[in-house]
């Protein structure tokens, strides 16, 4: 067992991929005892934080461009259509990703992730813009949603 540790473990280090095929038929087949504990749970760490990163930078992209469909009236004539594809876009991919955790996650962010899209959108238009989210979550998941 100790053998097979070790061998996981200058595995993971050597072959990422074939390190994770053996972890899968590992866990499949219940051998628990043979597990790399200390690479797994810093792969399933990683892999949460790259999940959260994803729809925080979805959800960034959605709120900026309907900032910018919203506010920016000097440039709706010529940019709206590809603003509201850009919107639908990031709302299909953000979609594919989304699973309850990661919604709940995304309520308690939405302020903040607000704050960062608003910064973004005024450097892009040079518009002030409303310090207050006046979106909702549901509001930014909603892919038929535009605000007037």
């Amino acid at each position: 067992m100790i053998h097979q540790i070790t061998d996981l473990k200058l595995l993971y280090e050597v072959d990422y991929f074939l390190w994770l095929e053996e972890i899968i038929k590992l866990l499949n087949n219940r051998q628990l005892e043979n597990l790399d504990y200390d690479n797994l749970i810093e792969e399933l760490e990683g892999l949460g934080r790259s999940e959260k990163s994803a729809v925080e930078s979805f959800v960034t992209l959605i709120i900026q461009h309907l900032l910018l469909y919203q506010y920016w009236s000097a440039e709706r004539a010529n940019n709206s259509r590809h603003w509201r594809g850009k919107i639908l876009t990031f709302r299909t991919q953000l979609e594919y990703k989304l699973t309850t955790n990661l919604r709940n996650y995304l309520a308690e962010r939405l302020d903040y992730l607000y704050g960062k899209a608003r910064k973004i959108a005024q450097v892009k238009s040079e518009l002030q813009l409303r310090e207050i989210n006046p979106y909702s979550l549901e509001q930014i998941l909603d892919e038929d949603w535009l605000p007037k």
